[in-house]
């Protein structure tokens, strides 16, 4: 038997991606909504796979923290010289920060934090989502 939980966590952000022809080429912004999804194979003591609270605190803290209102950059963007200068949030990313690259930096954080995470999946705009599953 397995269960599963999935937290919804919305943040905003700004990107834009380099080496690319179209629109996302220029700076522009999202209210994204990230699906963190659990599972397990039993329940806790406590019946439950995971207590939402904690996600809420540990994964939803970490995106508010690093992503949330921060412009989201490839590590060689020369932006990112503006924003230090300008004292402006930035998260840097080794590549382009499209929503599938942001779907697995959520996913190795929640991993790398021990969470029994399987999927994520970030809604870019309320019809557009990428998923992130190893």
């Amino acid at each position: 038997m397995t269960y599963s939980v999935t937290k919804e966590i919305e943040f905003s952000y700004g990107h834009r991606l380099r080496n690319y022809d179209g629109a996302c080429q220029h700076i522009h912004g999202h209210n994204g909504v990230a699906e963190v999804e659990l599972r397990d194979d039993g329940l806790d003591d406590r019946g439950m796979v995971y207590d939402f609270g904690d996600l809420k605190d540990d994964v939803k803290g970490w995106i508010d923290a690093e992503m949330d209102h921060a412009m989201l950059v490839r590590h060689d963007d020369p932006l990112i010289e503006y924003l230090e200068e300008e004292g402006e949030p930035y998260y840097v990313m080794d590549e382009n920060p499209t929503a599938e690259a942001i779907a697995r930096e959520i996913y190795e954080y929640a991993e790398s934090q021990g969470h029994p995470v399987v999927e994520v999946r970030l809604h870019e705009t309320g019809s557009s989502y990428a998923t992130y599953a190893p």
